[in-house]
């Protein structure tokens, strides 16, 4: 690993060459904040996909990656006169000492638990200046639907607000099922969507309350969906068929097939 020093010059080095790509590259200098977001959105996905693979240098590829996009919002930032990355950095330091007087402030020192951090986390930063007005008020209307609705629903505990005893979720769960039901025999397109949204948001209380990822967790779904019906195709391709040739009993019939196979294979299948 290397040392504080040398991390240091690393950082140095990324914040020359930004320079001199704005200086000396068409392309860099022609970029700005709105252009650059799009790709921000890509990098944090590959990233993610990194973590999710448990592929740690591919990680450390795409935090560069992303690291260079932050450099670069920040050096446009400069450039307009509005702020550089020292505000940034020291932004962020502001925010975490002020978060955390567990470990910089008066009560430093003083016996805590993960647990009970977690529980007051919104409270403290409702304290903060120039913090977010609501304690959803932080959370983007444009963030993907099931990591919106985690994210609305930590920052509910962090309040208090939530289930006191994780199993008394089910019965939430089964009154979304049982709305759903009867929303689906309503002509009703509007209210259908509410009831289906509505379940959705409690599963993944759910699969909060019992530790469970569920952006992983539905990712990892889909993949097994996606290898499966890709056997239905190979094989119906090395049967001389087409897919549009078969039954729906065909279908089910190499269904099977594939879930036999990826219980053989550890569930990959």
């Amino acid at each position: 690993m290397h040392t504080k020093e040398e991390k240091l010059k690393a950082f140095e080095r990324l914040l020359d060459i930004m320079d001199a790509l704005r200086e000396k590259c068409p392309w860099n200098a022609a970029q700005t904040m709105d252009t650059i977001r799009p790709m921000t959105e890509e990098e944090v996905y590959e990233l993610s996909d990194t973590i999710l693979e448990g592929d740690r240098w591919g990680t450390a590829k795409e935090i560069g990656d992303l690291l260079y996009h932050m450099v670069f919002y920040a050096k446009i930032g400069e450039e307009e006169g509005a702020f550089d990355i020292a505000d940034s950095i020291n932004k962020v330091c502001d925010k975490m000492v002020f978060r955390h007087p567990h470990v910089f402030g008066p009560e430093a020192g003083k016996p805590t638990s993960a647990k009970e951090i977690a529980d007051t986390w919104e409270l403290v930063k409702a304290k903060e200046k120039d913090g977010n007005k609501s304690v959803m008020g932080g959370i983007p209307k444009a963030m993907p639907a099931v990591l919106k609705a985690l994210s609305m629903q930590e920052k509910a505990r962090g309040c208090g607000f939530d289930w006191e005893k994780k199993e008394d979720v089910w019965a939430k769960v089964q009154e979304e099922v049982n709305e759903v039901s009867e929303a689906v025999a309503d002509e009703d397109p509007d209210h259908r969507e509410e009831e289906f949204g509505d379940l959705l948001f409690a599963a993944i209380n759910a699969a909060r309350l019992y530790g469970v990822d569920p952006e992983a967790a539905l990712n990892r779904t889909c993949e097994k969906f996606r290898t499966r019906f890709n056997y239905i195709e190979t094989e119906t391709l090395r049967q001389g068929r087409q897919l549009k040739d078969l039954t729906l009993a065909d279908m089910d019939a190499l269904w099977d097939q594939a879930k036999k196979l990826g219980n053989k294979n550890g569930g990959k299948m």
